[in-house]
């Protein structure tokens, strides 16, 4: 009896992977071994920096919420521990937003702990 070798989902799977690899520079997108690996290195950094995105974005409010307060003369603990003082929950995101975008209402929020 001849040996199958299932050609159809083989041609299947490596069709899946060299369509990840598109846009891909040299041999990374047109080789079969060389696309798998790098699309593999792909997957596992887009897995981890799917996490480390949340890291990123969460410093950058705490440093823009930071400078938003040293100006009406508060560092960024010092106004974090009011508002919770005071009962005041709102997110490092909106906050972050009011500092950048609505000065006057985070001004606001800034004399409401004082």
């Amino acid at each position: 009896m001849p040996r199958s070798v299932n050609s159809v989902a083989r041609r299947a799977r490596r069709k899946k992977i060299m369509k990840q690899a598109k846009g891909f520079f040299g041999r990374r997108k047109n080789v079969w071994t060389v696309a798998k690996n790098a699309v593999e290195k792909a997957m596992q950094y887009a897995y981890r920096d799917r996490r480390n995105k949340k890291r990123t974005f969460r410093a950058l409010w705490i440093t823009r919420i930071n400078a938003g307060a040293r100006i009406y003369g508060l560092s960024y603990s010092k106004f974090m521990g009011a508002l919770k003082a005071n009962n005041i929950e709102l997110n490092r995101k909106v906050l972050a937003d009011l500092a950048m975008n609505h000065p006057e209402a985070f001004k606001a929020i800034v004399e409401k702990v004082k």
